[in-house]
């Protein structure tokens, strides 16, 4: 049955629903498909196929499509079976994704990824993952023989440093030449710029090290330095906790990537420094809610809020209802959704007619093929 958002008949359409300027973009409405890894270049190549196509292309009602992260480098790599922007095939796949999402009217970035030391050397031809510091982050990497507990990286010198902002350069030119709409800088989670931003793993004596901050922002400029005003975005996490760990072995000895006050401090002065930058967006994630279903913490993405007066999109832990609530209540301008855009290529319409969602399998999220990637189906004729 139908069932519809409360004011929607008389007040207008659902906030989720209104039209958007982002970036230099107009976005016919505010949901947005979040970055998902699905590990479905299963080629030599680490490039996208028509099957990325194809999931990418029923998903173009999105107000806006950010595409799943994409390594910047061989050195990024961190997952198997993630397609890459760094190679003249990867930049060709992902030409025909873009190519068929923009046919059909959609809009489209590409998340640029680099997983730092939260990677194996089994990803890496048997050499040290890089990192700020000598210090093993305690994780398990998914590797092609299974997980494995991670290793003291090699931590970076400057010329490293250097290499990898040029990285970053080069695969925001591969993703301009590709046909993207923008790029999103993953910030995020437990990986490279998120490390550098970590003071229980980074330890330098040096400037990066005294301005934790200072390679991500590095990182932005170049990025931006490609692509202009308003079409780079920055993803953080500066809530994250165990819970929000992929499932598997528990990490060894205290949970380095664990959110408390000082890491909280860091990234409030990193959006304070975003903001004199001309982004497109801030898309944050915020503080997995405390039961199933239960809504989201807004308070957390108030303390952004008032630090970042560009666009803001929120994740983590929405529906329909807390969605449309918190772009009233004016501390988001979009929601992303993830786990809900993999089940429903549809989600747009479900949410414009009030139908609840479907359920994915999650057993099919990384286990490559047409099964739970590009088979779900359209809401059925029979539940309206």
């Amino acid at each position: 049955m139908i069932r519809h958002e409360q004011g929607s008949e008389c007040g207008g359409p659902q906030p989720l629903l209104r039209p958007l300027d982002l970036g230099g973009l107009r976005l016919p409405n505010r949901v947005v498909m979040a970055p998902a890894t699905r590990a479905r270049a299963a080629n030599a190549d680490l490039a996208p196929t028509d099957l990325h196509a194809a999931y990418y292309a029923q998903r173009a009602g999105a107000g806006l499509i950010v595409a799943e992260g994409a390594w910047v480098s061989e050195r990024a790599i961190g997952f198997p079976d993630v397609p890459g922007v760094f190679s003249e095939r990867q930049v060709a796949g992902w030409s025909r994704v873009t190519g068929v999402v923009h046919a059909l009217g959609g809009r489209i970035v590409l998340q640029l990824w680099h997983t730092g030391a939260n990677s194996h050397p089994d990803h890496l031809g048997g050499a040290l993952p890089w990192g700020p510091s000598a210090i093993d982050p305690g994780e398990v990497s998914p590797t092609p023989s299974g997980r494995k507990a991670t290793v003291t990286p090699h931590a970076m010198t400057l010329a490293d440093i250097e290499r990898t902002v040029a990285d970053y350069r080069a695969a925001a030119e591969n993703a301009r030449r590709a046909g993207f709409d923008g790029v999103e800088i993953a910030a995020n989670g437990t990986y490279l710029l998120a490390q550098f931003l970590n003071p229980r793993l980074n330890r330098r004596a040096d400037a990066y090290g005294a301005r934790r901050d200072r390679l991500p922002l590095e990182v932005v400029d170049a990025v931006t330095e490609v692509w202009g005003e308003r079409r780079v975005g920055v993803r953080l996490s500066p809530f994250w906790s165990e819970a929000d760990r992929p499932r598997g072995p528990r990490p060894r000895g205290a949970y380095p990537f664990a959110s408390d006050e000082e890491i909280r401090a860091g990234h409030d002065r990193l959006v304070a420094a975003l903001d004199g930058r001309a982004l497109a967006y801030l898309h944050l994630r915020g503080p997995s809610p405390s039961a199933p279903g239960a809504r989201p913490d807004f308070d957390a993405f108030a303390r952004y809020r008032k630090l970042f007066n560009g666009p803001l999109i929120a994740n983590n832990g929405f529906g329909r209802e807390s969605g449309n609530a918190i772009v009233e209540a004016g501390l988001a301008d979009a929601v992303s959704f993830a786990r809900l855009f993999i089940a429903n290529p549809d989600l747009v319409s479900r949410f414009a007619l009030g139908l609840e969602p479907a359920a994915g399998d999650g057993s099919t999220h990384y286990t490559g093929g047409a099964r739970g990637y590009v088979d779900y189906p359209i809401w059925p004729a029979g539940s309206a």
